[in-house]
């Protein structure tokens, strides 16, 4: 079966080359979007989020496992992967709807042991409501009138040390996605924002909060006491209590979870980077955490907020992306050796999303391109656009994340999937193209059609270019035009000589044919060549 993938060296086109391109093939097993910011990998074996759509031996097809329900028919996606051998473990999220606007909240786990065959649901771990009386909405709520009112029964009770302290409820799953999960055997660990870092010891039966230092604290130990900040709100005023509570402490927001091949356990929050030497085997009260944040020092971190954590097996070394949380910080990655006691720093002013390796080379992708060590971050190249006579990712798009089968290294962008089987020389490129004979795996009724717009509603500031999909049914000269509503030349996309049949593609980016922007409203698109024509509509929104 010919490949609907299209190798293409890293060179630049014209943008008057690059208006129309094809031919390309649609297959019906693809990917669910172009979207891709989880993809992980175990052998020769790939998984993507959102949809957990999985691709073994880079395949022609992408496959879409039965059995899950949360996901093909509820609002469940996946936010996160684990992959080892035949075991599939993913944090879920959905969008909530919400009086204070749309918030990503967890929605649950899946499992499977055995390739995707099977599913075991689990729904994500929020605490019990309080009694009446701490509920504001019931007639029993008691109203504090200072901070001596602070009843602990409210909250929860913990203990860590031998000490007793209290920690808010986490009741609603709200702020709480799985951004990132870690397995080991039966011990699996849950970095979801606000819920913090939750654990497991027994494969998903239940889980427990796990007690992390407060910011600015370097060493948490069962052998010492501690104060967490916490506002707590009274009739007339606020105060400060010591309560666990990631409304007041960036370091108890979860982002990042990673057990190394020393099975030390590093969690990734807003208050920078902690590192445990006992998380996998101690109990929850025992466990002990150092904390590195940024300390002015040239070998520290640059910025507290970890949303990436990966070891270089090779090297044993562990990379991590830095963002901003607070003034005092930079964007960038960083690398340690010596457990967090130093770091090397790399791609000073990068806004860096995910970090991978494969063959000694080290693939970093970022809001701002991909860029590519040989020599363990001494040197950097960033990858120009990449575009072939076939399809492109447009020059927009983020690099999300990266991970390397046994002979391929896959990078997630926000308009499809890069892969390359020779460390970046060359790349494929995977992006779902609705068919326009009939439908795919996620929407088999679809019709079919001559052409249509993508997407649409088109917005040039959002989504840079629209592209129009077509049939060309006869090799030969193809033209293509963009009228407004009165049927006036916008712009013409130029001539294209379609030497193949298939589906093709042309782009327009929204400007005139001066170079000028358009006004919001209907466009029309007229196709014409070998014989036939075909003409549609776009509805520019911006």
């Amino acid at each position: 079966m010919k490949r609907a993938l299209f190798i293409f060296f890293l060179f630049s086109l014209p943008i008057a080359q690059a208006q129309i391109v094809g031919p390309s093939e649609s297959p019906f097993f693809s990917i669910r979007q172009n979207g891709v910011s989880t993809i992980v990998a175990n052998g020769d074996t790939v998984w993507t989020g959102p949809s957990l759509t999985m691709n073994i031996g880079n395949s022609l097809d992408w496959i879409a496992p039965s059995g899950l329900d949360s996901i093909d028919s509820g609002v469940g996606r996946a936010f996160s992967i684990a992959v080892n051998k035949d075991t599939v473990f993913a944090g879920l999220g959905f969008t909530s709807e919400t009086l204070a606007g749309n918030q990503p909240a967890g929605y649950g786990y899946y499992i499977s042991t055995d390739g995707a065959e099977a599913w075991r649901f689990i729904d994500f771990p929020l605490d019990d409501q309080p009694q009446e009386i701490c509920d504001p909405n019931s007639s029993e709520y008691y109203n504090p009138n200072s901070l001596e009112d602070y009843n602990p029964v409210c909250d929860l009770q913990f203990t860590y040390g031998g000490e007793t302290y209290t920690r808010v409820r986490i009741t609603v799953p709200e702020q709480s996605p799985p951004y990132n999960v870690a397995r080991k055997g039966n011990i699996m660990f849950s970095a979801s924002w606000a819920s913090g870092l939750l654990r497991s010891t027994d494969f998903g039966e239940t889980w427990g909060r796990v007690i992390l230092p407060p910011t600015n604290v370097d060493l948490l130990s069962p052998d010492q006491t501690y104060s967490w900040t916490s506002q707590f709100s009274f009739n007339g005023g606020s105060g400060v209590i010591n309560r666990f509570d990631p409304r007041g402490d960036n370091n108890l927001l979860g982002f990042a979870v990673h057990i190394d091949s020393q099975n030390r356990v590093w969690f990734g929050s807003a208050g920078g980077i902690n590192v445990s030497e006992n998380a996998l085997t101690a109990p929850l009260d025992s466990i002990i955490w150092r904390n590195y944040r940024t300390n002015g020092s040239s070998d520290g971190i640059l910025g507290k907020w970890i949303i990436e954590i990966k070891e270089d097996t090779t090297t044993g070394k562990i990379w991590m992306t830095n963002w901003i949380a607070d003034g005092l910080d930079r964007f960038g990655v960083v690398a340690t050796n010596d457990g967090g006691q130093t770091f090397e720093r790399h791609l000073i002013g990068e806004k860096i999303l995910g970090i991978g390796f494969k063959d000694g080379f080290i693939f970093v992708a970022g809001e701002n391109g991909l860029f590519i060590s040989s020599d363990d971050g001494n040197s950097w190249r960033k990858s120009p656009q990449i575009k072939s006579p076939n399809t492109f990712i447009k020059e927009t798009a983020e690099f999300q994340s990266v991970t390397a089968t046994n002979d391929r290294v896959w990078i997630g962008t926000t308009d499809g999937i890069i892969s390359s089987d020779d460390l970046g020389d060359t790349w494929e490129i995977t992006r779902v193209n609705f068919p326009l004979s009939g439908g795919n795996q996620y929407d088999p009724e679809a019709k079919s059609v001559k052409a249509y717009a993508y997407p649409n509603p088109y917005s040039p500031t959002q989504h840079e270019l629209v592209r129009i999909r077509f049939e060309v049914e006869n090799p030969g000269e193809v033209t293509i035009r963009i009228f407004d509503f009165g049927m006036n030349l916008v712009r013409d996309l130029g001539s294209y000589s379609a030497n193949s049949t298939g589906a093709h593609e042309a782009v327009w980016d929204g400007v005139d044919g001066k170079g000028r922007n358009v006004a919001n409203g209907p466009y029309f698109y007229m196709i014409e060549g070998a014989g036939s024509s075909v003409n549609g509509k776009i509805l520019l929104v911006d």
